[in-house]
């Protein structure tokens, strides 16, 4: 390991008026190694990003690269630097091919490049990166991880020798991510420095050479991989011992059935879905990305009617035509896009909590109770443990947890005997999953009755009394969880073998 590192952090602290989101933080880049970073949301971890990547300037400290102190007065500085960032989303223009995509600051910047050279180079560098991948696509078609060895080719492009890795896996299957880790696994072993970023922590094991903990605002700890264990990483980043959120915890089913479907189909989508579920369980489904999970619960909510099949709720059977049916039924669906789907950024919490009960707080004028409103959120946010200081808060503020528990607060509210959750720990600290579980597991324990879409295997051997499988819209079988392993659940989604 080289004696000077690529990019440091020296004392650098962040305020946004009374509030500080960095304090004298150090971190150290070297090439050729994999550097993690873990920490809770809330930690500090984007306003490390966006101080490396020029976004921000820091209020105080210095940045260096080899060693000397640099400004970096913006991204297209940090970028002419050799510090490039890859997101959870990956940012591509659908309307180009991938070609255009790998170059596209290259035209920003103005120059005019020969179209010829630029697929040539553009295939060279997908070659480097181990992909398959047709230069002349055009990226509206491409998967999610094609999107992002798009961007990884974009940014080697520009020559990058520090390429930070925010959350690369969160929306991609098993397959998918152990691909990209490969990647960069490979781009540290070509003298990258790259950072990773994720609160998948096997995955920190799994790639990182290097793991750094953080902590509102602050350096905790920075030590090599092999130092480092699951549970003292996990007291680092909170400041305290957790429970193990992948425990399994014993059945509350009952012989009740609540939600009974047969021959569910969505033509050209999704075919064939049965299953039964009992009141007190929890039906987890697994399955690749593609595998039309989201389909099927949209389905159930009304959001897109199916083709054929039969729904029985509590023994009738009905047609769901629409979310205000499903929702007037007491079935409720959390989507896995909190941002775009689940809430409204803008507006405080107590205002996200009512939402999908605002009837129950107006007034024979029309008008919102907003006394009951706001006793209604303050009663959520101690019994989910949201941190914020007022219901009055807008929820785009709040980390990506505290957001998670506000939509499940929205529907918490209305009382449902059927709570339908996607994704519900995507892109949250490990902390706020334990969280996120209790509220599921005391959710059926107290009688109601869950259908939960997970692409984390450990989540879904720990929530799920059963395990849906399904592959490419049809549904693969259906596995005890007491008898279900992680390498047994994806050989049958991959259709190696099928459900015992």
């Amino acid at each position: 390991m080289s004696a000077i590192p690529t990019l440091a952090l020296r004392a650098v602290s962040k305020s946004f008026g009374m509030t500080v989101a960095l304090a004298d933080m150090t971190l150290e880049l070297f090439p050729g190694t994999v550097h993690a970073i873990v920490g809770e949301n809330g930690a500090g971890k984007s306003t490390m990003i966006k101080i490396m990547t020029g976004i921000y300037q820091p209020s105080s400290g210095q940045v260096e690269i080899d060693g000397a102190p640099v400004v970096l007065s913006g991204s297209k500085a940090a970028r002419l630097r050799g510090v490039a960032a890859i997101y959870q989303e990956p940012m591509v223009f659908p309307d180009l091919d991938v070609t255009e995509n790998i170059f596209i600051s290259a035209t920003d910047a103005g120059l005019i490049l020969d179209r010829r050279s630029m697929r040539r180079r553009a295939e060279a560098l997908i070659d480097r990166i181990g992909m398959t991948l047709d230069v002349d696509r055009e990226a509206r078609g491409l998967t999610l991880a094609e999107q992002q060895a798009v961007e990884i080719a974009r940014a080697l492009s520009q020559d990058v020798r520090v390429l930070i890795m925010d959350e690369p896996t969160a929306s991609l299957s098993a397959h998918e991510a152990a691909e990209l880790r490969r990647i960069a696994r490979s781009l540290a072993a070509s003298g990258v420095a790259v950072v990773y970023i994720s609160h998948r922590l096997e995955e920190v094991f799994e790639i990182a050479d290097r793991v750094t903990v953080i902590r509102d605002g602050r350096h905790i700890s920075t030590r090599p991989v092999a130092e480092v264990t699951p549970q003292g990483m996990i007291a680092d980043m909170v400041g305290r011992a957790v429970g193990n959120y992948f425990t399994k915890m014993p059945s509350v089913a009952r012989d009740e059935v609540i939600l009974s479907v047969r021959g569910l189909t969505r033509a050209g989508v999704f075919e064939d879905i049965s299953f039964d579920l009992h009141r007190g369980e929890v039906l987890c489904m697994a399955g690749l990305i593609g595998a039309r999970r989201t389909d099927v619960a949209l389905s159930l909510f009304g959001v897109h009617a199916a083709t054929a099949g039969e729904v029985r709720y509590k023994g009738q059977v009905v047609r769901m035509t629409s979310p205000a049916q499903a929702i007037a039924l007491g079935i409720a669906y959390v989507s896995e896009d909190r941002r775009k789907l689940g809430l409204a950024m803008p507006l405080p919490i107590r205002s996200n909590i009512s939402l999908a009960t605002l009837a129950q707080y107006l007034s024979p004028l029309g008008l919102i109770d907003r006394r009951r409103e706001r006793d209604t959120a303050m009663a959520y946010r101690e019994r989910l443990n949201i941190r914020a200081p007022d219901v009055d808060m807008a929820v785009g503020v709040l980390s990506g947890g505290n957001q998670q528990k506000v939509m499940l607060a929205k529907w918490l509210a209305m009382k449902p005997d059927l709570l339908i959750v996607d994704e519900p720990t995507r892109g949250i600290d490990v902390g706020a999953k334990a969280e996120v579980h209790d509220l599921i597991r005391a959710f059926v324990r107290d009688g109601g009755t869950a259908l939960v879409i997970s692409s984390d295997l450990p989540e879904v051997l720990a929530l799920g009394d059963r395990i849906l499988v399904m592959r490419e819209g049809r549904q693969m079988g259906i596995i005890d969880s007491a008898r279900a392993t992680q390498e047994g659940i994806m050989a049958v989604a991959t259709g190696q073998s099928e459900a015992a």
